[in-house]
């Protein structure tokens, strides 16, 4: 009985961490943890109340106030201790230490959930066993610390079979982003598809953009390797829509088009269709021309109007990828622009002429400059005719003749807002992108390098969508030593042989020492 009495105080501790224990394991059953915390409480009282006289003259004891005060100071750096994580909880930075900054978002991705004006709701449809959960729950936290008005709910289908059926979810791995009555959804987890699928859902409306048709231009509808369907997909993934126009056949110019894009036209355009471009331009539209070499002779001073320079030439350049040949340069300088902004990746361009500003500029023109250019080994040949049965020989470079890179293989251009006679006010800044090719963004070569990312980035440009620019993927770059043979053996037999061999020597002339004394 006096055992029991003297150790009732551990056993209300006891009780009290069973109750903490259960609240933790099994947090539906409170009931049982407040159950087991009152007991343990009343048992502790329990002790006080038997062992009074005892306890008394426990704190008349000098070793009971040193241990008071041990107690004490161990109270007080626990209390400063759970302020400072309280704190912290509310108030944390993150650090990425990884060279990619691969656990950071781009400067892109953070000013779109910075921005947002309503709370976007997250729910994501993953499965326990589904390997890419962990990656989108961490990709998701930080764009949660961006921004408190993103929430985040993971969901697991096997055990809501209702929301299942609420949402229409058919796939494991697929997110929901709703915002007011839209929604928008995706089953990748890059940082790329989450930030777009956020700025689609809370844009207004869809921006158009029109594919020019009716001159032996590129579809937006064919799928092979010579079509433009992959980029119609990537533009739609953006949430634009694309439509297709014929010019010759329209009354008037589309109200809705936000973007013209008129892809590698073997024919010139009518004089009628470019007059009408040229008035869509200067009323604060945008145009987005690629023109192959040998093709359309009559945009050539068309385009000088503009402040550009469109060289009847072709450009060659070293291969530069496996199974690349001299008609395909690379664009390798990039000239600081929104468009590039953080751009790290090269372009190709086969088949390619060069596009070139004019200096001083036209009237009418704001501004213009070269977007990028090839490598210094690169060059042109103008007025050059290619044959089949063509050896390196043949289109060698000749000097006094021919151009020596670097070459301009693109230019942009803005033009000066004109006054509306019908409004009265100015018109909106007209855009203009040229490039000597449209085979880099065909479904062929969309894939090669960064030619995808510059292309709807050039878009985005032209539609003044910046929050859309293309966010790169990010890697991890593996960090290799190159070694000589010679290096190579010299470590090898440093860190395995000589090393342990001296630990060795050491060790037992220690051995022999103390065996002597």
């Amino acid at each position: 009985m006096d055992n029991i009495k003297k150790n009732l105080n551990y056993i209300g501790l006891g009780l009290i961490f069973l109750a903490l224990a259960t609240l933790r394991i099994w947090p539906y059953k409170k009931f049982i943890a407040l159950i087991l915390a009152l007991l343990g409480i009343a048992v502790i009282g329990v002790y006080i109340g038997l062992n009074v006289s005892q306890l008394k003259k426990e704190l008349a004891r000098k070793s009971f106030l040193y241990s008071g005060n041990l107690l004490l100071m161990v109270v007080l750096v626990l209390g400063i201790l759970v302020l400072v994580n309280y704190f912290f909880s509310r108030h944390h930075h993150r650090f990425d230490f990884t060279e990619s900054k691969l656990h950071s978002l781009s400067g892109q991705s953070i000013k779109v959930v910075a921005n947002l004006k309503n709370e976007v709701n997250v729910k994501c449809f993953f499965r326990e066993g589904n390997m890419s959960r962990v990656r989108m729950e961490d990709l998701l936290k930080i764009y949660a610390y961006h921004s408190p008005k993103l929430k985040v709910e993971f969901i697991d289908p096997d055990k809501n079979p209702g929301l299942i059926k609420r949402y229409e979810v058919t796939q494991d791995g697929t997110t929901i982003f709703e915002y007011g009555d839209k929604d928008n959804r995706i089953t990748a987890s890059t940082e790329e598809d989450v930030t777009n699928a956020i700025i689609k859902v809370t844009r207004e409306k869809k921006k158009v953009i029109y594919f020019l048709e009716g001159h032996g231009e590129r579809s937006s509808e064919v799928s092979e390797e010579n079509g433009f369907s992959l980029a119609k997909d990537e533009l739609g993934k953006l949430g634009y829509e694309v439509k297709k126009q014929q010019l010759a056949l329209a009354d008037n110019f589309p109200k809705d088009c936000a973007l013209l894009v008129i892809p590698g036209p073997e024919k010139d355009l009518l004089p009628n269709e470019l007059d009408t471009v040229k008035k869509y331009l200067e009323e604060g539209g945008r145009v987005f021309f690629m023109v192959d070499p040998q093709t359309a002779p009559g945009l050539v001073p068309y385009f000088a109007k503009f402040g550009f320079k469109l060289e009847n030439d072709i450009i060659f350049d070293r291969p530069t990828i496996f199974g690349g040949d001299y008609l395909m340069p690379m664009m390798s300088e990039i000239a600081s622009h929104e468009i590039t902004k953080n751009y790290r990746y090269v372009t190709y361009y086969p088949l390619a002429r060069s596009v070139d500003v004019i200096d001083p500029k036209p009237d009418g023109v704001a501004t213009s400059q070269v977007l990028g250019k090839t490598t210094e080994d690169a060059y042109s040949k103008k007025d050059f005719v290619l044959k089949k049965g063509m050896t390196v020989k043949d289109i060698a470079f000749e000097d006094k003749k021919d151009r020596r890179g670097p070459i301009p293989l693109a230019g942009i251009a803005a033009l000066k807002p004109k006054t509306s006679a019908e409004l009265g006010k100015p018109s909106a800044e007209g855009r203009l992108a040229l490039f000597g090719d449209s085979d880099f963004a065909s479904n062929r070569y969309y894939g090669e390098g960064g030619n995808g990312n510059l292309f709807l980035n050039t878009v985005n440009w032209l539609t003044e969508e910046s929050d859309l620019i293309s966010i790169l993927p990010k890697t991890s770059n593996p960090r290799a030593i190159q070694l000589t043979p010679s290096q190579g053996k010299l470590i090898f037999w440093v860190s395995l042989i000589l090393l342990p061999l001296i630990v060795l020597v050491f060790g037992i002339s220690i051995w022999v020492r103390r065996r002597s004394l």
